[in-house]
């Protein structure tokens, strides 16, 4: 992951002046890169980095490490590299693989002098290297060492797995923190909707859910999806019990109100070698 705290504004209007001649465009992301930002009521001019939050943030960013890191990657991958390099990005978080330990050493200590030629720095927090791939856990066993890591990337923790037939696999499960913090603005929301009707309130944790399904509905993450509808289930009885003082509701309705307003998971994405198939 890369820090953009510090992104340097004359770098960045150059990178944006090889696909934008419109001066009138350059102009007004000039203006918005120097307005600054608020800060307890009080303006705070800024000269480098991009504000967070801000609409057109993730763009510049994409714009920025497009230049600064993927095709320099790119290149150094036909010049330098002599095993397999593989990257995937998602704007300030992207993730390298590398066929040998060694080589990974190296490009590691080139990003770092690279991003730091345009004021970028890697988050050191989140920022490793790991053994990952077919052969990490019978590698590590012949060591005596534990498990492979596993690797958190884009809300999904990603393990050393095998199917059923075992044969490797990459298994992706729901982050756990980012569950606990969904669930979390769940009971935040269900809080205030406590005296909506129940027709209401169930159709927007159907959406909820719907939409949780759509991103983490992934193979061999189904148990997770099952969990998440589970507490979602248990919240929203907890709240209705709450509506009044005169008693509980009984378990047998709160199953059929999850009957029929809280759809089942169910994997919304194919396989890897499926997606493939042309």
């Amino acid at each position: 992951m890369v820090s953009f705290d510090s992104i340097s504004h004359a770098w960045l209007l150059k990178f944006i002046e090889h696909r934008v001649k419109d001066r009138r465009v350059l102009r007004h992301i000039r203006k918005w890169l120097k307005a600054g930002v608020l800060e307890e009521g009080r303006r705070r001019a800024t000269e480098v980095g991009t504000p967070q939050g801000g609409s057109i943030s993730p763009l510049l960013a994409n714009v920025y490490l497009h230049y600064v890191l993927d095709l320099w990657v790119s290149k150094w991958r036909k010049q330098e590299a002599q095993g397999d390099v593989i990257i995937v990005r998602y704007v300030d978080d992207f993730v390298l693989g590398f066929q040998h330990r060694w080589e990974a050493e190296r490009f590691l200590e080139a990003l770092c002098k690279r991003l730091g030629e345009f004021g970028l720095r890697l988050h050191e927090a989140k920022s490793r290297l790991v053994e990952f791939g077919r052969y990490a856990k019978s590698r590590r066993a012949a060591r005596g060492e534990g498990k492979p890591e596993t690797i958190n990337f884009l809300g999904f923790t990603h393990i050393c797995g095998s199917t059923e037939e075992g044969k490797y696999a990459v298994v992706r499960r729901t982050q756990r923190a980012r569950m606990r913090r969904k669930l979390h603005e769940v009971h935040e929301e269900l809080r205030k909707r406590m005296h909506h009707k129940i027709p209401e309130v169930g159709r927007w944790l159907g959406s909820v859910l719907r939409g949780h399904y759509q991103y983490y509905g992934v193979p061999f993450n189904r148990k997770a999806l099952g969990a998440f509808r589970h507490h979602v289930i248990r919240l929203w009885y907890r709240t209705l019990c709450r509506r009044s003082q005169k008693g509980r509701i009984l378990w047998a309705r709160m199953e059929r109100l999850a009957k029929r307003w809280l759809p089942l998971p169910r994997v919304q994405h194919p396989y890897p070698h499926q997606r493939l198939i042309v």
